[in-house]
C-alpha cells in the first residue's frame, strides 16, 4: 500500500469513537490470566495494568493521528506477546474481486503468502468474511470449510484456526486470522474477546486510512477526467526537477490542448464535452508508462510528464498521442462519432530549461506555436513545428 500521510484530527473527536475505546479498556480488565501464555510471577493487577495500557495507547493513536502502520504494527505485537500464535495474519478485501489478500504475515512462510488471494466463501477465512463471524476451529482436518491449498503454498500444517472478521459498522474490512494457537484447553472465550478487541482497531486503523486516501485522492485528481489536476502536477514537476539534479537524469512534458473543443460544447453540449475529455484522458493513461504522469491542466488542456526520458524520445511520444487522438473516434457509445485534433507542444530538463516554470512556459508556448499557425501539429521548444509521424508508427506512447 502507498504510505499513510501523518494527518492531524481536525476539531474534536468522534464521541462515539471515544466511546467504543473507553468500553474496549473497560472489558481488558475481565481478561483472566493464561498461565500457558504469561508468567504466573507477575501479580495479576500488574498484568492487567499492561493490558488496559495497550488499549490507552492504541486508543489515543487512534484519536490523535491516522498511522496506520504505527496502529497495525502495535496490534501485531501484542498478538504475538499475549495470544502466541505459530503463524498469524491480516488478510484485507479486495472489495471490487471479492477476494482477500495478505496485507500482514507474520510466522514461518509469511513470504510464500504475498501473492496467495482467497476468495470471499473460500476456507475459513473467505467464511468469515463472508458471514463476519469469528470462528474457532480446533482441528482443520475435520472442518469441511478448511482451504488446503495455502498449506501446499507454505509447505506448513495448519491444525487449528482462529478467526475475526474486522469489521467498521457492518462492513467487512478483513479478517484476522492465527495458526496453531490453541493449548490443550482449547482457545478461552476471553482470549477470543482480546482478539475481537484488537480486531476492531484494526478496523478503525484501516477506515482511518482509507479516508485520509480518499481525501488526498480528492485533492490530487480531475473530478472529470480522472487524471491528476493542476495543483497536483506543480507538486510532481518540483519533484522530477530536485530528482532529475541529483540523479543527473532527463526529463519532458508535453502539454496537448484540442482544437476547436468549443465547437463541440456548443454542437453536443458541455456534458457531451465532459465525458469527451475524460473518454481522450483515459486513452492518454493507457498509452502511458506506468512511471509516467498524466494530468489535467484546464479546460481542453492536458499534460503528461515523462520521467528520465529525453527530448528525442519525449518528441516520438508527443507524436504517437497526436496522431492517437486524431485518429481516433471518440463518444461512439453515445452515436456521436466525433472526431478532435490536438496541438501539441514539448519542452525538456535539462536542455531547454532547468527550472519548473521555464519548462512551463516553454511547453505552452510550443503548443501555442501550433495553434497559431496551421494547428493539429507537434511543436518543441527550440526546434520549432515538427514533420507528422507516420500513420504506420502509431503506437503505445511508452
Amino acid at each position: 500500500m502507498v504510505g499513510v500521510r501523518r494527518v492531524r484530527c481536525q476539531g474534536p473527536p468522534d464521541e462515539n469513537l471515544q466511546n467504543r475505546v473507553q468500553s474496549r479498556v473497560e472489558e481488558v480488565k475481565q481478561f483472566p490470566v493464561v498461565e500457558r501464555r504469561r508468567s504466573s510471577a507477575v501479580p495479576s493487577e500488574q498484568r492487567e495494568a499492561g493490558e488496559i495500557a495497550v488499549f490507552q495507547a492504541l486508543g489515543k493513536a487512534l484519536t490523535s493521528s491516522l498511522q496506520l502502520d504505527q496502529v497495525l504494527r502495535t496490534i501485531m505485537e501484542k498478538i504475538d506477546e499475549f495470544l502466541r500464535p505459530e503463524n498469524w495474519s491480516l488478510l484485507l478485501l479486495d472489495e471490487a474481486k471479492q477476494e482477500l489478500y495478505f496485507e500482514l504475515a507474520v510466522g514461518k512462510a509469511s513470504q510464500a503468502l504475498k501473492d496467495v488471494r482467497i476468495k470471499v466463501g473460500q476456507g475459513i477465512a473467505g467464511w468469515v468474511a463472508q458471514h463476519g463471524e469469528a470462528v474457532v476451529v480446533a482441528d482443520t482436518s475435520k472442518d469441511t470449510r478448511f482451504f488446503g491449498k495455502v498449506d501446499e503454498k507454505t509447505k506448513m500444517e495448519t491444525q487449528s484456526i482462529v478467526a475475526v472478521p474486522v469489521k467498521f459498522r457492518d462492513t467487512c474490512l478483513g479478517v484476522i486470522e492465527l495458526i496453531n494457537c490453541l493449548g490443550p484447553d482449547g482457545f478461552d472465550q476471553r482470549d477470543l474477546k482480546l482478539l475481537e478487541a484488537l480486531s476492531d482497531f484494526a478496523a478503525i486503523a484501516l477506515e482511518n486510512a482509507r479516508h485520509v486516501k480518499r481525501i488526498h485522492e480528492l485533492t490530487i485528481t480531475d473530478d472529470c477526467t480522472t487524471l491528476y489536476n493542476a495543483r497536483h502536477m506543480r507538486f510532481i514537476l518540483e519533484t522530477e526537477i530536485y530528482r532529475s539534479q541529483r540523479y543527473n537524469y532527463e526529463f519532458s512534458i508535453v502539454f496537448i490542448d484540442l482544437d476547436h473543443f468549443k465547437l463541440v460544447n456548443d454542437t453536443h453540449g458541455h456534458l457531451m464535452g465532459s465525458r469527451l475529455l475524460a473518454e481522450i484522458g483515459s486513452a492518454m493513461k493507457v498509452h502511458c508508462r506506468l512511471i509516467d504522469f498524466a494530468f489535467r491542466y484546464g479546460g481542453d488542456e492536458f499534460v503528461i510528464l515523462l520521467p528520465q526520458t529525453a527530448k528525442d524520445n519525449a518528441l516520438n511520444v508527443a507524436r504517437r498521442l497526436h496522431q492517437l487522438i486524431r485518429e481516433s473516434v471518440w463518444l461512439t457509445a453515445e452515436g456521436l462519432n466525433v472526431r478532435v485534433t490536438p496541438s501539441v507542444g514539448v519542452a525538456s530538463y535539462p536542455v531547454d530549461s532547468k527550472t519548473k516554470e521555464g519548462l512551463l512556459h516553454l511547453a505552452d508556448e510550443a503548443m501555442y506555436l501550433v495553434k497559431n499557425t496551421n494547428r493539429d501539429s507537434v511543436a518543441a521548444a527550440n526546434m520549432g513545428i515538427l514533420p507528422p509521424l507516420p500513420a504506420a508508427n502509431a503506437g503505445s506512447a511508452g
